[in-house]
């Protein structure tokens, strides 16, 4: 009978790779774009950044749950609530631009200047 002895795995040397951790970067893409969107998204006539993060932020987040089920639930339920959130702020803040200048606009017919 020739029994072999199974060699151990070899040693982890100080400059070998550590193993891959569990990928999560749509989560975290996510995650800072809803948060981009709703420091941006406020900001008249800058707002159109964080409207477009906040978009990115809520594509980016769907697709982190359907392709990450091991990255944190957090970060693309935080990522998805503030984008939506952020995208709600920044048509809010569109539609009182459009007023203000709609308003603007009204006033040179009666000749009064702002």
């Amino acid at each position: 009978m020739s029994d072999q002895i199974p060699t151990p795995p070899p040693e982890p040397t100080p400059y070998s790779t550590p193993a891959a951790g569990p990928r999560q970067v749509l989560s975290l893409t996510s995650f800072i774009l809803g948060l981009a969107g709703l420091l941006f998204g406020w900001i008249p006539f800058v707002g159109i950044l964080g409207f477009l993060a906040a978009i990115g932020a809520v594509v980016t987040g769907f697709m982190g749950k359907a392709k990450e089920p091991q990255a944190p639930k957090w970060m693309w339920l935080v990522g998805i609530i503030a984008g939506f959130a952020a995208i709600a702020i920044g048509l809010i803040v569109l539609i009182i631009i459009i007023i203000g200048f709609a308003t603007i606009g009204s006033l040179s017919n009666y000749n009064i200047q702002p």
